[in-house]
């Protein structure tokens, strides 16, 4: 092919790419060493009681921000280095529980709450998506195919929800009064309040998440299942491979790559969860990287928001998945550079 012609094809994605992800990555780096506040001054306010024989008026002296031609707020732009990083770490606090020997105290601030909860999220729900996955998978391929088309819609539905309203959905089933929890509260003659417990509403964020993902998993573990040679499984089966043998032995190991694949989209999806942080309401109990970003960048109540420190999160979190994709990939480069 031609360099002209290759440069046609590849131009406009190579320039999309450039434009709205390359660009943006390298302003949100430089913002994490800037820090952008309103130039401010210092003015004596008289304050007069209203009065018709005597008035009492007092100066303040009050700090307001200083305003262009426009009306529009000055501000300056200052680098600091790794400031912004060091505010949203606590390294300090951290040093400080760990000579205590208290390491819950690590769990009080932020960042490390919000990474202990993105880890276990994404960890602890990627064996169930890929296994849940699989099941569905090997039973839609066993199935007649009468049976095939209404269980594949059935099994892609919580994939085609949106995941907002999907949260949604399972929320309102557990929180206040809803259905499971008046049957679980008549089963066991209790009052329950999972909105109230971080570990039930965890498990219900997680739960969420397979029951979403899975379809996902499904759909390609299905493609990769019509594509296994069925001499090979004729041969086992001759030579007394059980069920479980064959998939051990000769399913699994066809799937890898897929696998593989399942995991990197998982690992990166997961990590940058915020869907079932708003879903759920879980701010006061469980909170993400990724929500964790997001609310430095909610103006506070002067209007300000913090966009230095929001772009320090978003770089840990970054780099946080790179880190977290690495043994997949190594794998992957070690499957290729074998083969």
């Amino acid at each position: 092919m031609k360099f002209r012609t290759f440069a046609m094809f590849v131009g406009p994605s190579v320039f999309l790419m450039l434009l709205f992800i390359a660009a943006p990555l390298v302003s949100v780096f430089l913002q994490s060493f800037q820090i952008t506040q309103p130039v401010l001054e210092v003015q004596e306010v008289e304050t007069c009681t209203p009065g018709f024989l005597t008035q009492t008026c007092t100066v303040e002296t009050k700090t307001v921000p200083v305003l262009d031609e426009a009306g529009n707020v000055l501000t300056t732009t200052e680098w600091v280095g790794f400031l912004s990083y060091q505010r949203v770490l606590q390294l300090d606090r951290v040093k400080a529980a760990i000579s205590s020997g208290n390491w819950g105290e690590i769990l009080t601030i932020d960042f490390w709450k919000a990474l202990r909860f993105t880890l276990t999220f994404t960890l602890f729900t990627l064996p169930f998506v890929i296994g849940v996955g699989l099941a569905i998978a090997v039973v839609v391929n066993n199935l007649t195919k009468s049976l095939k088309g209404p269980v594949i819609f059935i099994s892609l539905l919580p994939f085609i929800i949106t995941p907002v309203i999907g949260a949604l959905s399972i929320r309102w089933l557990f929180y206040g009064d809803g259905i499971v929890t008046v049957w679980l509260e008549a089963l066991m003659n209790t009052d329950l309040s999972i909105a109230a417990n971080g570990w039930a509403v965890e498990f219900l964020m997680m739960f969420y998440r397979v029951w979403h993902v899975a379809p996902f998993a499904f759909v390609i573990f299905y493609a990769g299942l019509q594509t296994v040679n069925q001499d090979t499984l004729e041969s086992a089966i001759i030579d007394g491979a059980s069920r479980w043998d064959r998939m051990r032995y000769v399913v699994i190991p066809h799937l890898m790559p897929l696998i593989i694949f399942i995991t990197l989209i998982h690992l990166m999806d997961a990590y940058r969860a915020f869907e079932e942080v708003v879903g759920f309401s879980s701010q006061a109990q469980r909170i993400t990287l990724q929500w964790l970003t997001y609310d430095f960048m909610v103006p506070d109540d002067a209007g300000n928001r913090a966009i230095s420190r929001a772009s320090a999160s978003a770089m840990l979190t970054m780099i946080g998945i790179i880190i977290i994709l690495l043994p997949p990939l190594r794998r992957t480069w070690r499957d290729q550079k074998g083969g």
